[in-house]
C-alpha cells in the first residue's frame, strides 16, 4: 500500500526550478518508492546494480546515452563521476526537470554535488512516515506555535490514543514497519544495522572494526536526547576521541542522528556552546537500547529522551519535506542551567517549546520561556508544551499545552 508522502509536492516544485531534484535520507524510508510514482515512464538505472556502477564509474560519458534523460538514477552517491555529467547536460540543454536522484547520504557527504551542481538542482531530505503522513493529514505547513498555524491544523486533525504514540515511538517510523504490523521488529532493524553498517558506512569511512561501531551507535543512541559528550562516547566503546568525532559525523551524514545546536547570539554568553544528540527513528534508537516493547519503554527510564527525539523529529520532518534544508531549531540552556528544549527561529522571533511526556502541564514548565525577555535583541513568540494532553488549550499568555497531534 503506497502512502502519500508530504515531500512529493516539495519534488515537483524543485523540478519545475532545476535541472535535477536530489532526494536524500536514511535506507528504508521510502525515496526509491516515491520518485519511482513521481517518475512514472521515465528511464530508470539504480546503482545498487554492480554492473551498471561500473560502467557508470568507468564509461560515465556514455552513460546517459544508455539512460538519456528525463531519468531516475538510484543510489546516485555510488558514481559520484556522473555529476559531471549531469553538469555539462544541463548547461547545454537548460532543460528542467531531468534528472531525479536519490542517495543515502547527506548533500555534503556526495562528492560532486556542490562542487558540479551549485545553482542546478534542488535538495530535499526524506526521513521516516511522519505523524500527518501516517494517518492520511494532507496539511504540510512547517510546525510553528502560531494562532495562524493552530487555525489551519484544527482544520485537519486526527484522534491519536496515548498507547498508538507509544507505540509509534518504539516502533519507529520506517514505512515497510508500518504496512505490515505484524512484521518482526527485531529482525527488521537488526538487519537494518547490518546492511547500514556493512553498505553505507564503508562507503563513507573505513571503519574496520565493525563490532566497535555498533557499540558506539548503541552508546550514541543511549544519550539521546542529551547535550553531546564525544569523550564519554569514546570512553565507553574504547575509541579515541578523534575516532568518536569521525564515526559521529557518519550517523550524521547518514540523516540517522540529527545534532540540535544551542541557541546563541553575540550577546548571550552565558550560553553553553555544545550541541544535543538525538536519533530521528526513535525505533531504531529503541532498538540499540533494547527497549522491546512499548509499555516497557513508557515506563522506563529513557522514556522522556525518547519523547523528545519523537516530537524534535516531527518537528524536523514538516520543514524537510517542504524543502526547507537549514533548519532554524535550537534548544536554550545556561550556565545556571536554565533550559528551554526547544526553540523555533522565525523572521526574528523566538518560539519556545517544552517536550513533556505527562498529560498534565502546569504553568511551571514554562516559566523557563521569560529567560527570553531578558536576552538583549530577542523578540519571544508564543510557545508551548507539546505532550501527551488531548486538547488545544491555553497554558499562560500565549503560551498554550500542544497535544502530539497538533505538530
Amino acid at each position: 500500500m503506497y502512502i502519500n508522502r508530504h515531500a512529493e509536492r516539495t519534488v515537483q516544485e524543485l523540478a519545475q526550478m532545476f535541472g535535477a531534484v536530489l532526494v536524500a535520507g536514511p535506507r528504508q524510508v521510502g525515496k526509491t518508492t516515491m520518485l519511482k510514482k513521481l517518475t512514472g515512464g521515465m528511464n530508470y538505472a539504480t546503482l545498487d546494480d554492480p554492473i551498471l556502477r561500473a560502467g557508470a564509474e568507468e564509461e560515465s560519458g556514455t552513460f546517459f546515452k544508455d539512460y538519456p534523460p528525463p531519468v531516475f538514477v538510484d543510489e546516485i552517491q555510488k558514481a559520484p563521476a556522473l555529476f559531471e555529467q549531469i553538469k555539462l547536460f544541463l548547461d547545454r540543454e537548460r532543460k528542467k526537470g531531468q534528472f531525479f536522484m536519490c542517495g543515502s547520504q547527506q548533500f555534503q557527504m556526495m562528492k560532486g554535488v556542490s562542487e558540479s551542481l551549485a545553482g542546478r538542482i534542488g535538495l530535499i531530505t526524506l526521513l521516516g512516515l511522519s505523524m500527518r503522513e501516517s494517518h492520511g493529514i494532507a496539511f504540510d505547513a512547517p510546525f510553528l506555535p502560531t494562532e495562524e498555524y493552530f487555525s489551519q491544523r484544527k482544520l485537519h486533525t486526527a484522534s491519536i490514543p496515548y498507547d498508538e504514540v507509544w507505540n509509534t515511538i518504539q516502533r519507529g517510523s520506517l514505512p515497510e514497519l508500518y504496512d505490515d504490523p505484524d512484521f518482526n521488529w527485531q529482525m527488521f532493524y537488526g538487519a537494518y544495522v547490518r546492511t547500514y553498517i556493512e553498505r553505507d558506512v564503508r562507503e563513507l569511512s573505513e571503519i574496520g572494526d565493525t563490532v566497535k561501531f555498533t557499540k558506539f551507535m548503541v552508546a550514541a543512541a543511549a544519550s539521546a536526547g542529551q547535550l553531546l559528550n564525544l569523550a564519554s562516547l569514546a570512553r565507553d566503546v574504547g575509541i579515541s576521541q578523534p575516532t568518536a568525532e569521525r564515526w559521529l559525523s557518519i550517523l550524521v551524514a547518514s540523516n540517522l542522528v540529527y545534532l540540535l545546536q544551542p541557541y546563541s547570539n553575540n550577546i548571550t554568553k552565558r550560553t553553553v556552546k555544545t550541541p544535543k544528540l538525538y536519533f530521528l527513528d526513535t525505533g531504531l534508537a529503541a532498538y540499540l537500547t533494547r527497549w522491546n516493547t512499548p509499555d516497557v519503554l513508557k515506563n522506563g527510564a529513557m522514556a522522556g529522551a525518547f519523547f523528545g527525539s519523537f516530537v524534535l523529529s516531527e518537528i524536523v520532518k514538516s520543514y524537510y519535506n517542504r524543502g526547507i534544508l537549514d533548519l532554524p531549531l535550537y534548544f536554550y540552556r545556561d550556565k545556571d542551567m536554565n533550559e528551554i528544549d526547544l526553540l523555533i527561529e522565525e523572521n526574528g522571533i523566538l518560539y519556545p517549546i517544552e517536550m513533556k511526556k505527562h498529560a498534565d502541564p502546569q504553568k511551571k514548565d514554562v516559566e523557563a520561556f521569560d529567560l527570553l525577555d531578558k536576552v538583549p535583541g530577542v523578540k519571544r513568540g508564543p510557545g508551548g508544551v507539546v505532550c501527551l494532553y488531548d486538547k488545544l488549550i491555553t497554558l499562560r499568555g500565549a503560551d498554550k499545552i500542544i497535544p502530539v497531534s497538533f505538530l
